[in-house]
């Protein structure tokens, strides 16, 4: 693989004689006590190796936090990895080891090694800081100048548009890895570079407004999906370095489309080259596992209540933003933060010192992130992950909330997909699985997501959980993706449905983008682009996503033909969208909706349509409202529904 303007010296014989220098330090007083007391966050400017000029020498400063170490060295190719050469000096009582080692430069592979004062314990570690590692299999960090001439003035300067509660915001959910592939060199990934063209091109055509990339820091095992991480201030090598994610993030912006990153504060891998025991104790993690270990995924999970853990955190946070140009995070396995018996049987667990299951430091920590990302970058997003019915996720800390913007709304996805699946036979006594989500719908500020995780482990594909022959599952699927559009709600959708992948997702595979050749999965492409395009359109089903004017039910009380009908409206502009939905493979004819206005509204979208795969019944592209009473409104549309369809209509101005 390429690496980019400043080579790896993986295979350098280069050597350096220079002894580690202990006359210069990166780090201040003030450094080290807002380190020290958990308010440093932009620490990557101080930890971490650094290139740089000390009278007159070329060099790199190194800088590592490892409070119980007896000795700590820096060894490379630079020294034949000789664990004893280069010494780092203690600075003062901070924990931090620090040093300058002239005649090293950008590209110089390194770890650091760690004798411990407990134990006689002794191991070599990556920094916890890199901006760089080795290609994996290799674990050791690379030494890197992370500068670049960015081309993203126009949108960072009006970003906060895009990004507003009352703008449209539709997600698409990839895996970089898997997204697109090149068969003729044995199945590889695209590179950063290689997929920002590719990727814009494909964002423009199908409309959506935001990238959300599963985990792009660094991560020992590939089969992860990026979850497992502990580069937390690294792009993944695997792609290219960190000058062509930045190229692709560039290219995004100048094409006006948002980059959301999923980022893991929750848990790492236990690794012995990552931060797990760093330096002979439980440094990052808490030392009872009660507390430190997750039963689920293996892995350690930070102590939230250590002050140089926070720093660290949040550090991490506002470099992709401060660096990398990030626009928002979706904040992983938030529930399994909030909770100390989160995933744990009774006794697994300790109980917080009011005895119970909250972890007030994951709060306390959670809300800190978002306060400390929102006051410096209040045009972006943080988007929370979060299972239960945790109360004012979405809601700013000064009421009592965790601060994020906006949190997945896991219930209407599990309700829908349930439904969804069902022989419609059957739909008429599962009504309430549609129809409860607008009991709590505006208690948060939701997004609804069809995502990785509904794609994987034995799940199957959303296409292939639809119900029916292929018809049917091609007509439900346009169905299911029509009423997430129409419903109050930004929208994510994982990477493949769009084309309608039949297969299970798979980290190893591309997407089976020969599909498109069959002109069912081409005119669900076109469904969704139409979808983009109509919801970017419309005002009213976007701009009051977060608040009950936007919503009213015309009737959500036929479950016995299992339809559903309501209003999306945009108070500022008067504008309404009536949205239809028949749940059955039977048409409804002479189907009869209460209006408020008089005069002719028009089909703007309808999901039988021949262009999509279907069969081609509707209304003939408008209707007129007739001066019949119906759900309590003076007019009335007669319509016909098509089978599995879903209708939108505009008042015609």
């Amino acid at each position: 693989m390429i690496q980019g303007p400043n080579e790896i010296k993986k295979h350098s014989h280069k050597k350096t004689t220079g002894t580690v220098l202990k006359d210069f330090s990166l780090l201040t007083a003030d450094d080290i006590y807002l380190f020290n007391e958990g308010n440093h966050f932009r620490l990557y400017n101080k930890l971490g190796a650094h290139p740089m000029t000390h009278n007159q020498r070329q060099g790199v400063n190194f800088a590592v936090w490892a409070p119980n170490a007896e000795q700590v060295s820096v060894m490379g190719n630079f020294n034949d990895w000789d664990r004893d050469s280069h010494r780092l000096h203690p600075l003062q009582n901070s924990g931090i080891w620090e040093g300058f080692i002239p005649g090293l430069e950008s590209g110089e592979v390194y770890k650091y090694h760690i004798r411990s004062r407990h134990n006689q314990y002794a191991v070599d570690k990556t920094d916890p800081f890199a901006y760089h590692t080795e290609l994996s299999p290799q674990t050791a960090s690379v030494v890197w100048d992370i500068g670049y001439e960015w081309n993203d003035s126009d949108w960072m300067k009006n970003r906060h548009l895009p990004n507003s509660h009352k703008s449209p915001i539709s997600i698409y959910e990839m895996h970089l890895g898997s997204w697109m592939r090149v068969p003729e060199e044995e199945d590889r990934p695209l590179t950063y570079r290689e997929a920002a063209i590719r990727l814009v091109d494909y964002l423009l055509k199908t409309g959506f407004t935001h990238v959300e990339f599963l985990p792009i820091t660094e991560h020992p095992f590939y089969g992860s999906w990026g979850y497992q991480c502990l580069g937390y201030f690294a792009p993944t090598s695997r792609y290219g370095v960190p000058q062509d994610f930045m190229y692709l993030v560039d290219l995004l912006h100048q094409n006006g489309i948002g980059i959301i990153m999923d980022w893991v504060p929750s848990h790492f891998p236990s690794d012995e080259h990552g931060l797990g025991y760093f330096d002979g104790t439980h440094l990052f993690e808490h030392e009872d596992q009660r507390l430190g270990f997750h039963p689920d995924w293996n892995s350690f999970i930070f102590n939230y209540g250590r002050h140089e853990v926070q720093s660290f955190l949040i550090s991490s946070a506002l470099f992709w933003m401060d660096k990398y140009h990030i626009d928002g995070f979706r904040v992983d396995a938030v529930a399994s933060m909030l909770y100390l018996s989160y995933s744990r049987k009774p006794g697994e667990w300790i109980p917080n010192k009011y005895g119970g299951a909250e972890n007030i430091e994951a709060i306390d920590f959670l809300r800190q992130f978002n306060d400390e990302v929102h006051k410096n970058y209040p045009d972006t997003l943080t988007i929370a992950e979060e299972s239960t019915a945790w109360p004012l996720v979405s809601r700013p800390p000064y009421v009592g909330g965790l601060g994020f913007d906006i949190k997945w709304d896991m219930g209407w996805m599990h309700d829908t997909l349930d439904y969804m699946s069902r022989d419609p036979i059957h739909r008429s006594y599962h009504h309430d699985k549609l129809t409860f989500r607008m009991v709590y719908a505006f208690s948060e500020n939701y997004v609804l997501p069809l995502s990785h995780d509904e794609v994987v482990h034995q799940k199957g594909s959303l296409l292939s959980k639809m119900p029916g022959d292929d018809w049917q599952k091609y007509a439900n699927f346009r169905l299911l993706l029509g009423y997430m559009y129409a419903q109050p709600g930004k929208k994510l959708l994982f990477m493949g449905a769009e084309i309608g992948q039949w297969r299970e997702w798979s980290h190893d595979r591309s997407l089976d983008w020969h599909l498109l050749e069959n002109p069912f999965h081409l005119g669900l492409q076109r469904w969704v682009e139409d979808l983009n395009q109509f919801y970017r359109r419309h005002p009213s089903l976007h701009a009051s996503d977060f608040s009950p004017s936007g919503f009213e039910w015309i009737d959500c009380n036929d479950a016995h033909q299992s339809t559903l009908s309501f209003i999306r409206r945009n108070d500022n502009n008067g504008e309404e969208i009536i949205i239809v939905c028949n749940f059955t493979p039977a048409p409804r004819h002479n189907y009869r909706v209460g209006v408020s206005l008089e005069g002719f509204w028009q089909e703007c979208l309808n999901s039988d349509s021949k262009n999509y795969g279907g069969s081609n019944q509707g209304n003939l592209g408008y209707v007129e409202a007739s001066p019949v009473p119906a759900h309590g409104r003076s007019f009335s549309l007669n319509l016909t529904l098509p089978p599995l369809g879903i209708v939108f209509f505009e008042k015609k101005r």
